[in-house]
């Protein structure tokens, strides 16, 4: 798994999470309600030339309060790449790449990059890797579609599956992908007409986007049902582009290994290298009922990388911080990570009791899936939170940020404009920290996978009811209705937790005394209150929780009325205050980074947003724990783990143990390279130079954790699975053939034993 599997495995739910646990739904009711307000546009046409660099430089003006550098760390520089490597397909870096690798990258070089590559459900990458719709991505994000399409008696999470003939590739009926086929700058489009003055207008600009996504989505869909538009946000809001994605929802599952292979060392060696795994599925996307014929694919390298080589990686990173300012970054250590932290490892103890106590029920209810996630996601907040805490990373930042305001300085009409902005940050950082303990009580309160049954269901139908009664929009109300209906059962001992946990999690942050609290406990404990709710409240299941919203939740006689009904406005409350200082800082940031456009223009990526990015590296290898990292793990090791562990994590499925006399130890297993990635980056391509396969993006180093504040390169690794070790285990372990003469000769073969029989007559 990844950083890229962190903020997607959990896919929309990490990353509603991410926007402050309840910002969705939160969302739907100021616009709902029209709780909006206006917004100060700014054109910069002022940019100095030439554009300075950072790297290796020092401010040559005092250093303002402002940017406050930490003690004893005066002599750390900023650096030329510290906001990373993410570049974006608007404004592809063609100069660079000719400077760096003496690519000449042209126009049809990107459009093939962008064409081949796939957003893969709700959280992961992927790319086409045949003309004939065959698909790549990792086994974990796959994970939950290879539950889905298992049958009764069957474990192809466990088991792993092979489709060994096209007609049984199986479909996962809630699975898509969606491929980018245009962009377009949009930033005018969004701010034309937005009122100017004001401090915020976060809000406004929301109400645009959605309505220009609406609007052009459905004039896309009247001449092709498979469009979809969004309207993405770049640097922080100073830059809209229209994305046009061409969405395929017919997607079936070709093979996927064993979960033991895909998650080979377990949470032990997450965020590790060296790495033994063969985190590796392929889907097929099928049109009218027949595999997608299309000529823009990435073909295979068999010969893969070599250490050194220039490398590409085609994904869609989640979420990065590398824009924001110190303070924010301060407040991020101090308040906003450790109350996410706290929450995830909750969680994540009350799933692992469960499962380890109840195997069969859990798996019934997917609860390894959501436990994995969880887990997951805990070591990789960890290792951000470690990096925020390490005051060189703080210092790096700092004088960063020392040199845009030092550049902001020089030119009148930025600093009359923008020459405040770095203070306002601060202090609207400032005021977050009064209310930050109470709004980290909330953290995914609605949430489907970290919220309890009856607390997220009973939320979302108090707020259902109100949107009912307040004139929303029939779409808003019934997109309320849908996310609800969403959350999933689970066994009643974990829900018992789950409340438990989170009222505890309230009482500590507002006090026994508040009088929200009060009236929840009734001077009971926790644990007494959880155990009525979950006796006798219907919003445990899910088919009688879908009849109270139809016949009017809160009007009814179910136990959990009372607890929302107390529990909800404080939700909102402590939500709507903490939104405020969101969208006051979202308007600051979307200022500065006008700034900084005007400064620097697209030499400095935007930070990722689960949109399409192209991310240059090498193969290289890393000081490591004393000693080297190779740049390449090979199979030997992968059996070396096994006899030297023995235990559960480093387990091998059957056919591991005694590989046929053809399988080649020595082959290149898994691979590290300098690549930039982060959440959404699982199942990215990675490529060469020719925009040939060489490797799948499965998981970084611990090492680059904190690259969601700052992009370092000298230990810092994306960890791939290597192409030809993806080759050999599919032939020689798995009978794949058919797959992997589709991948070497783009041909699509039928059956397997049609592809054993051209095998036979063609040397490897």
């Amino acid at each position: 798994m990844n950083p890229a599997s962190t903020r997607h495995q959990l896919g929309k739910n990490m990353r509603f999470l991410r926007a402050g646990g309840a910002a969705a739904l939160l969302l739907s009711l100021l616009l709902a309600t029209g709780c909006g307000t206006s917004r100060e546009t700014v054109t910069v046409t002022e940019r100095p030339e030439p554009i300075p660099s950072t790297e290796g430089q020092t401010p040559s003006v005092e250093r303002p309060a402002i940017v406050e550098l930490p003690a004893g760390y005066d002599t750390v520089r900023a650096r030329r790449f510290d906001q990373g490597k993410m570049w974006t397909f608007d404004s592809p870096p063609k100069a660079y790449f000719r400077e760096a690798y003496g690519l000449d990258a042209r126009d049809r070089w990107f459009k093939k990059a962008r064409l081949g590559a796939l957003r893969f459900g709700e959280g992961c990458s992927a790319s086409f890797v045949s003309p004939n719709g065959l698909v790549m991505t990792n086994h974990h994000c796959g994970r939950e579609h290879i539950t889905s399409v298992s049958r009764p008696g069957e474990a192809l999470l466990d088991d792993g599956f092979y489709a060994e003939t096209t007609e049984a590739e199986r479909r996962a009926d809630d699975l898509h992908v969606d491929q980018l086929i245009r962009i377009e700058d949009v930033t005018e489009t969004v701010y034309n007409g937005l009122p100017e003055g004001g401090d915020t207008g976060a809000q406004a600009r929301r109400e645009r986007v959605q309505q220009l996504e609406e609007q052009w989505t459905q004039d896309a869909r009247r001449k092709n049902d498979r469009l979809r538009v969004e309207v993405v946000g770049l640097y922080s809001g100073a830059q809209y582009s229209k994305y046009t994605y061409r969405r395929y929802e017919d997607v079936r599952l070709v093979m996927a290994p064993e979960l033991r292979m895909g998650f080979f060392g377990g949470a032990p060696d997450n965020f590790t290298f060296p790495r033994y795994a063969y985190d590796v599925a392929f889907f097929r996307v099928y049109d009218d009922g027949e595999p997608l014929q299309s000529d823009t694919y990435f073909e295979w390298d068999t010969d893969g990388a070599e250490p050194g080589e220039p490398v590409f990686v085609v994904g869609n990173p989640g979420s990065t911080n590398r824009l924001n300012t110190v303070a924010q970054l301060r407040f991020l250590r101090d308040h906003q990570l450790p109350h996410r932290l706290d929450a995830l490892q909750a969680r994540a103890k009350v799933l692992e009791s469960y499962i380890a106590a109840n195997p069969q029920k859990a798996d019934s209810f997917d609860l390894r899936n959501t436990y994995f996630s969880l887990e997951n996601s805990v070591k990789n907040l960890t290792g951000q939170l470690n990096g925020l805490r390490d005051p060189y990373l703080i210092a790096r930042r700092a004088q960063s940020e020392l040199a845009l305001y030092d550049s902001i300085r020089t030119v009148d009409t930025l600093q009359a404009r923008y020459g405040s902005v770095i203070d306002k940050i601060k202090q609207n950082q400032q005021s977050k920290r009064v209310i930050a303990d109470k709004n980290g009580a909330f953290v995914g309160f609605s949430n489907a996978t970290l919220g309890s049954r009856i607390l997220s269901r009973g939320v979302y139908a108090y707020f259902y009811d109100f949107l009912r009664t307040r004139g929303a929009s029939q779409e808003r109300i019934e997109s309320i209705r849908s996310d609800a209906l969403e959350i999933k059962d689970w066994p009643k001992p974990v829900e018992k937790q789950f409340i438990v946990t989170r009222l505890v999690e309230l009482r500590d942050a507002f006090g026994a005394s508040h009088p929200t609290v009060q009236k929840v406990l009734q001077d009971r404990a926790p644990s007494a209150v959880a155990d009525s709710l979950v006796a006798k409240s219907a919003l445990l299941d899910s088919t009688r929780y879908a009849d109270l919203l139809g016949d009017g939740y809160l009007n009814s006689n179910d136990a959990s009325v009372p607890v929302i009904n107390a529990l909800a406005p404080l939700f909102l409350q402590t939500n709507q205050q903490m939104q405020g200082y969101m969208d006051t800082g979202e308007n600051l940031n979307a200022k500065l980074n006008r700034a900084r456009f005007a400064v620097y223009g697209d030499a400095v990526p935007p930070d990722a947003t689960f949109t399409l990015r192209i991310a240059d590296g090498r193969v290289r290898s890393y000081p490591y724990n004393g000693t080297q990292a190779p740049a390449f793990t090979n199979f030997y090791g992968l059996y070396d783990h096994y006899y030297s562990y023995g235990k559960t994590a480093w387990q091998l499925p059957q056919k591991w143990l005694s590989p046929p006399e053809a399988f080649d130890l020595q082959t290149p297993f898994n691979l590290v390279t300098t690549n930039d990635i982060s959440g959404g980056n699982s199942g990215s391509p990675l490529l060469n130079r020719d925009l040939e396969v060489v490797g799948l993006i499965f998981d970084s180093n611990i090492e680059a954790l904190p690259n969601e504040y700052l992009y370092t390169n000298q230990r810092a690794r994306a960890i791939s699975v290597d192409a030809r070790g993806i080759l050999e285990a599919l032939r020689d372990l798995y009978g794949a053939d058919r797959i992997a003469q589709e991948l070497t000769t783009g041909e699509l073969i039928p059956s397997e034993a049609e592809a054993n029989a051209a095998a036979a007559s063609t040397p490897r």
